[in-house]
């Protein structure tokens, strides 16, 4: 009997060493998958950022195009200062409303998308309305944020032709300015979308400047060519 119940407990000391060691295991694999999830949450909220940014800069980039080519477009036909800014003018304000509405339209559809599965899973799980919900909500794109942020964007690179052509009055030296400083923001605005991108600085700023000039070069070409044969 004696003989039994030394064995039994002999048996009983591993079992319980080894359920202890599974418990601190599993306390060090919950800790381990914490740490990973918060990481994540720390990865996505920082690619989203990126993203904003980067769709910023692309905003930016295309008021500068946009712009500097509309206004030497006008230029080509027109040598007056004043029909070169009234044309960056107006292409500042119809270019800047219409990134606005369209951002707020795409993002509205995406809003809509989004709440419309969230709603799907929670009624495939079952799931009453709790804190979890108001964070998932948190989440959401707002479209009116994207909208004022892509007009602002569009209207910080459109300044920048208008900026330098304001205050030379000779035709062709407003000419070069509008061209040589709307290449140089071509290029810091190629760079810093590389750098959110995560992409080549040095391929990313000679595309963008090449797309930069191909716009500016065409518009003003097609525009004196129309106006030659139209006199």
């Amino acid at each position: 009997m004696a003989a039994s119940l030394g064995t039994q407990n002999k048996n009983e000391m591993p079992l319980k060493h080894v359920m202890i060691h599974v418990h601190g295991t599993s306390d060090a694999e919950a800790a381990k998958a914490s740490q990973s999830t918060e990481e994540n949450n720390n990865t996505t909220d920082y690619s989203q950022r990126a993203q904003w940014l980067r769709a910023a800069v692309l905003g930016a980039n295309d008021g500068l195009v946009s712009v500097a080519s509309l206004m030497l477009g006008v230029g080509a036909v027109n040598k007056n200062i004043a029909a070169m800014l009234v044309a960056g003018f107006a292409g500042l304000v119809a270019g800047a409303c219409s990134m606005a509405i369209g951002e707020f339209v795409s993002v509205y559809t995406q809003l809509d998308i989004e709440v419309a599965q969230i709603k799907r899973e929670r009624e495939l799980n079952n799931e009453l309305e709790t804190g979890e919900g108001g964070s998932e909500e948190e989440k959401l794109p707002n479209p009116f944020q994207a909208a004022i942020a892509s007009a602002i964007a569009f209207s910080v690179g459109a300044a920048v032709p208008l900026i330098a052509a304001v205050f030379i009055r000779e035709y062709r030296i407003r000419v070069g300015v509008v061209a040589a400083v709307s290449s140089l923001a071509l290029l810091v605005f190629g760079g810093v979308g590389a750098v959110l991108g995560k992409t080549p600085v040095r391929r990313s700023c000679i595309r963008v400047l090449i797309g930069g000039w191909l716009a500016m070069a065409i518009t003003f070409g097609l525009t004196k060519l129309i106006s030659l044969k139209g006199m």
